[in-house]
């Protein structure tokens, strides 16, 4: 990769952090006394891909196409968790209209059972009141 800097742009790769490179020796449980005496570069899909073009050895070359296959992998999960997050909204959305449709119904059922307030004019002949004769 040294060798071959033209090929490796600022977005195929990038220098870790003294912490990230620590994180990484303790996670893989290297010696602190030996080893590496700069940071440790770390590639993007791109850059992966490119270093596939540059190594020549069978290891390195084993180690790039497991790389792809996991960027790939990595890819089709993202891709999958975003139509499942589309689908969540779109249900979500389809659910408050409907809960709005079925307020509306719910709503004009209880009037309709609802006994009527307002009286009705009585059918029929009805006499008239009679006049008090103890107030005259």
């Amino acid at each position: 990769m040294r060798r071959n800097l033209e090929r490796f742009p600022a977005d195929f790769m990038f220098q870790l952090s003294n912490e990230e490179a620590q994180n990484l020796r303790l996670q893989f449980a290297s010696s602190s006394w030996g080893g590496r005496r700069y940071l440790p570069y770390a590639f993007t899909e791109h850059g992966v891909a490119m270093l596939s073009s540059v190594l020549r050895s069978k290891p390195a070359i084993q180690m790039n196409i497991l790389i792809v296959r996991a960027f790939i992998r990595l890819r089709e999960i993202l891709a999958t968790h975003k139509d499942l997050a589309q689908k969540m909204q779109d249900l979500e959305r389809k659910q408050q209209t409907q809960g709005a449709r079925i307020a509306a119904v719910y709503s004009m059922l209880k009037k309709l059972m609802a006994p009527e307030s307002r009286r009705r004019p009585q059918i029929g002949f009805t006499a008239p009141e009679k006049p008090d004769i103890e107030k005259t």
